[in-house]
């Protein structure tokens, strides 16, 4: 086992990384001095895997457990998903040192990450994500939310958890399509901050692909540290913590205007990062052969590079500026300079965009 500080003062915690340590939930729950009574959130099938191990671990050092389950997939992540969730802390009389506990992916974390922040004003919130994605990234740095019909993760607030558990254990019951998608966010870290880890992936992509206990462990490590740096920087994204959005500007628009159903999460930032790569090229920033390697890594990963046929420029272009990332009327895109480093722009012109849009 591993383990990642994420240091922001009274708000700091610790990620733990290994195989088995779901098994371990109890005693690093105990460890935080929260209250007895916990709810669990987590979706059918990921308790059917792993909902009696949590559970036994968490009686075990004297915690009652309440279930809550949610349904699996994006259009679950709502206001209407967090109603039901708020009822059940409610009727089983939680109060604010009841733990709310995310077992499951990123749609999970952010709904059970949204009721922990806002029910009774904030109780205890402890992630164990089973999803690559989630454990490389949603999991970890404190943004929770739901969605809105008109744009993703609308609704939200930074709240960070108390603890993290990342069981590489259960990766090995994700479907293909689940494990390619959470390498999306991981090729994200080798563009906007760590060269060496792109390098990696360039060599070792069909080991991960596999599902390698030791691969998976090396990126899910690597990815904390650099969101973890981040997050510590720059908390609430007013500056440096932009940068985890490249790839997300344009991904977002992609699953609000396929009504979150044809693509995953990683699939749609790999379509961003694409995006992004092309559009730093045409403005003159990225080199050609960087811009390559970006588009074949993702394609590598398994994910696509272009936006869908049908989706036209404009509706593209309406999507974007009711992106939260828009200010003033003006969108905000993060471009890569080259691997490793990326910028924040705020001055791309329409026209230009455009021509991206329809390639």
């Amino acid at each position: 086992m591993e383990a990642v500080r994420v240091k922001l003062g009274l708000r700091s915690y610790y990620i733990y990384i290994g195989t088995g340590v779901i098994g371990n939930l109890g005693r690093r729950m105990k460890e935080l001095a929260c209250g007895k009574k916990v709810m669990l959130v987590s979706n059918p099938a990921v308790l059917s895997m792993y909902g009696d191990k949590v559970k036994k671990s968490l009686a075990g050092c004297g915690f009652k457990v309440v279930t809550a389950e949610i349904g699996a997939g994006e259009e679950y992540k709502t206001l209407a998903t967090a109603g039901k969730l708020y009822d059940t802390a409610f009727t089983s009389e939680m109060d604010r040192r009841s733990p709310v506990v995310a077992l499951g992916g990123g749609v999970v974390g952010d709904v059970a990450g949204f009721v922990a922040a806002t029910y009774m004003r904030g109780v205890p919130f402890i992630q164990v994500p089973t999803t690559l994605l989630a454990q490389v990234d949603s999991s970890v740095g404190g943004k929770v939310a739901v969605n809105h019909p008109r744009g993703k993760n609308i609704i939200g607030a930074f709240y960070q958890p108390r603890l993290v558990l990342a069981d590489i254990n259960t990766l090995e019951t994700l479907p293909p399509r689940e494990l390619r998608s959470g390498l999306a966010e991981v090729i994200k870290y080798g563009v906007i901050w760590d060269s060496k880890l792109f390098t990696w992936l360039e060599e070792h992509i069909e080991l991960l692909l596999c599902g390698e206990r030791k691969a998976l462990a090396h990126v899910v490590r690597e990815s904390c540290r650099v969101k973890a740096k981040v997050v510590e920087e720059d908390e609430t994204e007013q500056g440096l913590r932009a940068i985890l959005n490249f790839g997300h500007t344009v991904g977002h628009a992609v699953e609000a205007l396929t009504g979150y159903k044809r693509y995953t999460h990683g699939e749609a930032v790999g379509i961003g990062m694409a995006a992004a790569a092309r559009l730093a090229e045409a403005l003159g920033m990225l080199p050609g052969p960087d811009r390559a390697r970006i588009e074949a890594l993702v394609r590598r990963a398994g994910m696509p590079v272009d936006l869908p046929a049908g989706l036209s420029s404009g509706a593209v272009l309406e999507s974007l500026y009711h992106d939260k990332k828009a200010a003033g009327g003006r969108l905000t895109f993060v471009l890569p300079e080259g691997i490793g480093k990326v910028s924040v722009r705020r001055d791309v012109k329409e026209e230009v965009l455009r021509k991206i849009i329809r390639y």
